[in-house]
């Protein structure tokens, strides 16, 4: 009988003991996945700049990604979004289908793909920043300290770069990032409720009407030459960086949280910059493996920190 009654209360007590762990690792392998996925965006943003203007690649991606999304949405039978999300999908819409695109794809005009990478880095932190402002969640000091040794790399690098004077471009990486993290403190703070999936094709249908109407009026006023590469940069923007990969995404942050999802992203920048290696041939930053030591170490150090 007292077997029986000890058996009874560990299996009461199994679950408090392996659920927490369980869901940060399932949390944890998406919201990974698809900042590798977002890794390759600016390679293939480059690519698609080889061949369409910045506004018509823009568009064309958010369209293409608006077509995916509705053949989803048809195929699940989702229902509508209520009043009351709305207004956090339009704000992802603003945020990660439209300004965030556009501005990168402008920058990326004037700036190498590996530069842009890093003053994006930023991200996670604003992001972070969003998500305490909106959830009136504060994360431990351990946390903020880590993601402000984190951005403070990123910001040193940037600088050295850049011979201490932000660019053009950097000013408008600066405001995509910010109307980048919006998006994504939003859209992390909506999965709870609409699976991750359907934030994100919500948010690319609303936005239709801005890139279909983009399309029509940049495809005539900017030079088209559709190679290959373009091409092919083109349809991994559409399909990965402006869909699926963000399925994954807010799958893992409505997991795992927020700010912690989002101190994943400082491993991003360092990807891109190998794949700017590797595809695009440009070359290393010399500062870029000090960089990286940091910016690992502060990843470690965010996701032991209780958010």
């Amino acid at each position: 009988m007292k077997a029986q009654d000890s058996a009874i209360r560990m299996s009461a007590i199994a679950p408090r003991i392996v659920g927490p762990g369980s869901a940060a690792a399932a949390g944890t392998l998406p919201a990974a996945l698809g900042v590798l996925l977002f890794s390759f965006s600016f390679p293939a943003t480059s690519w698609a700049l080889t061949g369409f203007g910045p506004w018509t690649a823009t568009g064309l991606r958010g369209a293409g990604a608006g077509l995916l999304a509705a053949l989803y949405l048809a195929a699940v039978r989702a229902p509508l979004p209520t009043r009351r999300q709305w207004p956090g999908l339009l704000v992802v819409a603003v945020g990660c289908v439209l300004g965030f695109p556009l501005l990168t794809t402008l920058a990326l005009r004037m700036s190498s793909t590996a530069h842009s990478a890093v003053v994006i880095g930023l991200l996670p932190l604003a992001t972070a920043v969003f998500a305490a402002w909106r959830t009136g969640r504060r994360p431990s000091r351990a946390f903020w300290g880590a993601a402000l040794v984190g951005a403070a790399a990123v910001i040193a690098f940037t600088l050295l770069q850049s011979h201490g004077r932000p660019s053009a471009a950097d000013c408008l990486l600066f405001a995509a990032l910010l109307v980048c993290a919006a998006g994504y403190a939003e859209g992390g703070r909506l999965s709870r409720d609409l699976p991750g999936a359907q934030v994100i094709a919500w948010a690319v249908v609303a936005a239709l009407p801005a890139t279909v109407l983009t399309t029509v009026l940049a495809l005539p006023a900017e030079p088209v030459h559709p190679g290959a590469k373009a091409l092919v940069g083109l349809a991994y923007t559409a399909a990965v960086s402006q869909f699926g990969g963000f399925v994954l995404w807010y799958r893992g942050m409505a997991a795992i949280g927020v700010p912690r999802a989002s101190q994943l992203q400082l491993a991003q920048p360092l990807l891109t910059l190998v794949w700017a290696v590797l595809l695009l041939a440009e070359d290393l930053p010399a500062a870029a493996p000090v960089t990286a030591v940091v910016v690992l170490v502060c990843i470690a150090v965010t996701q032991r920190a209780r958010a």
